[in-house]
């Protein structure tokens, strides 16, 4: 695509780069840009530049949080015994949005994947076996396996099963109303809240 403008072009690369934006969008919303005004410009700016700068992973479930500790990690009114593993924040959010489920979470930050060279190094299972094992910051009763019904989901499942086994902690699993190979962002609440609150104990 050949444009009159250099720094047209390099607006439309960099947008270009976030996923779903393909070279037409770009310039779309190069040239929208254009013509905002420029206070608006850059508050949009100086908020993207504050995801990199301001924005936080909880030092407890990793969720994303303006604090150390996020909301709900925080909260005196959540059930802090239960805590519900999902792969990434968006599953948080969309659990959330449900209004059914009153414990804690731990976000994975994906799951194990050879084929995209995803071990268990590489996501957040130490951290949560670590917090099971100790009870930190509150002694675990129930762990929830809430991560996509795939096989890159359910191996990841199968292994935390394993691993928690020797714990004595309560092993449960979603019920099936989220569809195998559904990702829990793209559930409808309905059914989403159904499967979290109908919940059962995790088997191989």
């Amino acid at each position: 695509m050949e444009l009159p403008s250099k720094i047209l072009e390099r607006a439309v690369e960099q947008l270009s780069t976030l996923p779903g934006v393909g070279k037409r969008s770009a310039l779309r919303y190069a040239l929208h840009l254009m013509k905002e005004d420029e206070l608006a410009v850059r508050d949009l700016s100086e908020s993207l530049l504050r995801l990199k700068t301001d924005l936080h992973h909880c030092r407890h479930c990793h969720n994303v949080s303006d604090t150390e500790v996020c909301p709900i990690c925080s909260s005196e009114k959540r059930q802090h015994g239960i805590v519900c593993v999902v792969e990434n924040v968006q599953d948080v959010m969309a659990i959330e949005n449900t209004q059914q489920y009153r414990g804690l979470y731990h976000v994975l930050g994906g799951v194990i994947s050879p084929i995209d060279g995803i071990g268990v190094q590489d996501i957040e299972i130490a951290s949560l076996l670590r917090r099971v094992e100790t009870g930190e910051p509150y002694p675990v009763e129930e762990v929830i396996l809430a991560l996509p019904t795939t096989l890159e989901g359910d191996t990841t499942s199968y292994y935390l099963n394993r691993q928690l086994q020797a714990s004595g902690v309560k092993i449960t699993t979603l019920a099936r109303g989220v569809a195998v190979g559904d990702s829990l962002e793209y559930a409808d609440e309905i059914t989403l809240g159904r499967s979290i609150a109908h919940r059962i104990p995790f088997e191989n």
